[in-house]
């Protein structure tokens, strides 16, 4: 299918039209709605979920939709009509759907995350395929789908507002369609009379009830442009920084406060890392050490060598899932980030042997793939733990052909598990779960999900899976503890509390010393923390401790 004239015509299009700070708008009264996140727990599969290990803490919560699934239509399997809208019942393709296919796609991907706790990075590739969707179609419905994502809390204030009731007594296929087309009014190209009329054309299909209020409050939206909304529903930002900056750059406040604290209060900082998480984030492969030289795969893929790590590179676009190099095992995506805190472990200077490697929550196997790379060139093998079956099956995928051990156990029992012995290895990486605030840009629905409450759970699995590392380790050993947050219970509370409690004395390495010279912003050790908006980044957190 043609991309329709109404599409935008730049990649760039669902960037925000203002990303300058947003601290001088007048006051509202709407900012504490981002707080919100329904309580209901995941039940995607373990392995698909964006933080490391498979235990039970690192399921990201919240829902959409707590149960009250819609009996009006718009999902797969109950849609009035039978079949997809603009399909007869024999399922025949008319001349000329009735829906925008790459907006109909956006829309199944939004409502899948909303009503079945999904991820989009792995429920939107198969819609495309099932849609025929290639190309611009497919690149449109991608922004479509990640853009509404992150803007979500913004765009249910202003639809709120616009619509004269909370979002939540919307129903729930309507309320997904208000926010695709919300999305579109306010931070894409799209001009208004194109995004209303597709955004009712939907509606009609998904909900022909609401086709008029549709109608009606996205015409309201249309009045103001994103700026004016917020002027109008942010808190004043002299009396409620905090509520502001969510409201503004659509994060649940207690996300904003954490990211505030990390960064020492400085909220000019904290704007620049908000506005960041709300980029379209590039992708990062790892070339394998000893499988693929880093620019060579850069001229390989079309992409750029990256910044910071001896193995990164930038690729511009496209479906890296498609690229040779990694059908081959040459190379994997992965963040910049996660490449610069494994490689971090394995050049840490260690006396004695330098054969027996640990990583302690190995799943999905990213870090476990680089590491084993890495203990190839040098004489070393690894052992990748993993708690979840299914994630352990794909660390043994991510690791074929590597000198890697996978054991499908629980990392806590080292000591107890004769295959994980106390005092037995030289390095020990624990990839801790977490909540995953450090890689919302990727995954942008977690910043709906997830809750403080999640926290003590999680913190307990940490300081427990960090302790048996350092039981792991043999004296003078070195543990490296990572994770993807950077909200300081997590990581300064949880590395400390951890080493002061272990059976085992325990010293830190300054990790600054550990990542590529002139790095900038690495703070003042000997923990470090990365940034999306200091170093393009994952807001990946790194501590070395080596045991006495």
């Amino acid at each position: 299918m043609s991309a329709p004239s109404d599409r935008p015509d730049s990649s760039r299009s669902d960037r925000p039209r203002d990303d300058r700070p947003r601290d001088d708008r007048s006051a509202g009264s709407r900012g504490d709605r981002f707080d919100r996140s329904a309580p209901r727990r995941s039940d995607a599969p373990r392995g698909d979920r964006p933080t490391g290990g498979g235990y039970r803490g690192d399921r990201p919560t919240g829902g959409g939709y707590r149960g009250d699934r819609p009996t009006g239509g718009g999902y797969r399997g109950d849609r009035q009509g039978g079949g997809r809208p603009g399909f007869d019942r024999r399922g025949a393709r008319p001349a000329r759907p009735a829906v925008d296919l790459p907006r109909f796609a956006a829309y199944q991907a939004v409502a899948a995350v909303h009503r079945d706790d999904a991820y989009a990075n792995l429920v939107l590739p198969s819609i495309l395929r099932e849609e025929g969707l290639v190309g611009r179609d497919a690149a449109f419905a991608t922004e479509l789908t990640y853009g509404t994502l992150r803007h979500t809390g913004t765009l249910d204030a202003i639809i709120t507002d616009a619509a004269g009731r909370e979002v939540e007594r919307i129903d729930p296929p309507a309320r997904d369609a208000l926010r695709l087309g919300a999305y579109q009014l306010l931070h894409t190209r799209v001009p208004a009379h194109a995004a209303v009329s597709s955004t009712v054309d939907l509606v009609r299909s998904v909900a022909p009830g609401a086709t008029g209020f549709a109608n009606a409050v996205l015409r309201e939206i249309a009045g103001r442009d994103a700026d004016a909304w917020v002027a109008r529903l942010a808190p004043p930002v002299e009396s409620d920084p905090i509520g502001h900056l969510a409201l503004a750059y659509s994060h649940p406040q207690w996300i904003v406060r954490a990211f505030s604290e990390a960064l020492g209060g400085d909220l000019g900082e904290t704007t620049r890392l908000l506005i960041e998480d709300n980029e379209r984030p590039p992708v990062h492969l790892c070339a394998r050490p000893g499988l693929a030289d880093p620019a060579e795969l850069a001229d390989e893929v079309g992409g750029a060598p990256g910044a910071f790590s001896p193995y990164a590179v930038y690729l511009s676009g496209g479906a890296p899932g498609e690229l040779p190099a990694l059908a081959q095992g040459r190379a994997h995506v992965q963040d910049e980030g996660s490449q610069l805190v494994a490689n971090a472990l394995a050049v840490a200077p260690l006396d004695g042997p330098d054969g027996r490697w640990l990583d302690l929550c190995a799943g999905p196997g990213g870090k476990s793939g680089l590491l084993g790379a890495l203990a190839a060139q040098r004489g070393a093998r690894l052992t990748a733990v993993e708690v979840s079956e299914h994630r352990a099956r794909l660390v043994e995928q991510a690791t074929r052909g590597l000198p890697v051990n996978v054991l499908h156990t629980d990392g806590r029992t080292v000591g107890a598990d004769p295959k994980l012995p106390e005092g037995h290895f030289d390095r020990v990486l624990v990839d801790a779960p977490c909540t995953g605030l450090g890689s919302l840009r990727r995954r942008p629905e977690s910043r709906w999900r997830r809750q403080p409450s999640d926290l003590p759970q999680l913190t307990r699995l940490q300081r427990e899976l960090l302790t048996a590392a350092l039981r792991a380790a043999r004296p003078g050993g070195l543990v490296a503890y990572v994770t993807c947050s950077p909200h300081v219970v997590e990581t300064h509370v949880t590395v400390t509390e951890a080493a002061r409690r272990a059976e085992v004395p325990a010293d830190f390495v300054d990790a600054r010393t550990l990542l590529p010279a002139g790095m900038p912003g690495l703070g003042d050790g000997p923990t470090v923390q990365l940034w999306p908006h200091r170093h393009g980044t994952d807001a990946m957190f790194l501590a070395v401790l080596r045991r006495g």
